[in-house]
């Protein structure tokens, strides 16, 4: 991607994620980017061909980041590790992040369904960590992984609705994750 293409799309994912893909116009876009509307179209085909590439960058940007997490990790250790992968992302771009969850819904056949493909793909990823760890001893033996990764990815992914510049995403996530294993419900210690 050139330059010019590069800050187009990034402005794209800010104005997607800030209006919405429908109440962003071309003439937005090119706004945002200091050019006239007419010399958009030497760098885009379409402003929905600007949704492909931003839901596609974010797509690749999660999928990477699991792909950090080691292989050789303890099963919980991986999940943690997961879990803190998944807000980095979302916490470091934002808007990208925040064009996945909520804007995705308007792409278009065929990609539409390239999305659901990749999206589903990445749910499986955090299935199999969820299995190992209950086949390992390390989680319940009966554990819903369904809804076990239900309730994280939804947790994690509207992230983006609440997380603030320059939050500790780590910590959060770490914090996250003891609340997942421990339960809400653990043991209180005595009130004095």
């Amino acid at each position: 991607m050139t330059p010019r293409r590069t800050a187009l799309v990034a402005a794209a994912a800010r104005l997607f994620a800030e209006r919405g893909y429908h109440g962003t116009s071309m003439a937005d876009l090119a706004e945002a980017l200091g050019v006239q509307k007419g010399s958009l179209y030497s760098l885009t085909e379409s402003k929905q061909a600007l949704l492909v590439d931003v839901t596609r960058d974010g797509a690749a940007a999660f999928g990477r980041a699991l792909d950090s997490v080691p292989d050789e990790a303890e099963p919980l250790e991986r999940l943690r590790r997961a879990l803190r992968a998944h807000l980095e992302v979302v916490a470091g771009q934002l808007h990208a992040a925040t064009v996945f969850t909520r804007e995705w819904r308007f792409l278009e056949e065929p990609e539409l369904t390239a999305f659901r493909v990749e999206r589903r793909r990445y749910e499986e990823r955090w299935r199999a960590l969820f299995r190992e760890a209950s086949e390992r001893g390390a989680l319940r033996s009966d554990l819903d992984v369904e809804a076990a990764v239900l309730l994280v990815l939804s947790a994690a992914n509207w992230a983006y609705t609440w997380l603030r510049p320059g939050a500790d995403t780590a910590s959060l996530a770490d914090r996250f994750f003891a609340i997942l294993l421990d339960g809400v419900r653990g043991y209180a210690p005595p009130r004095s």
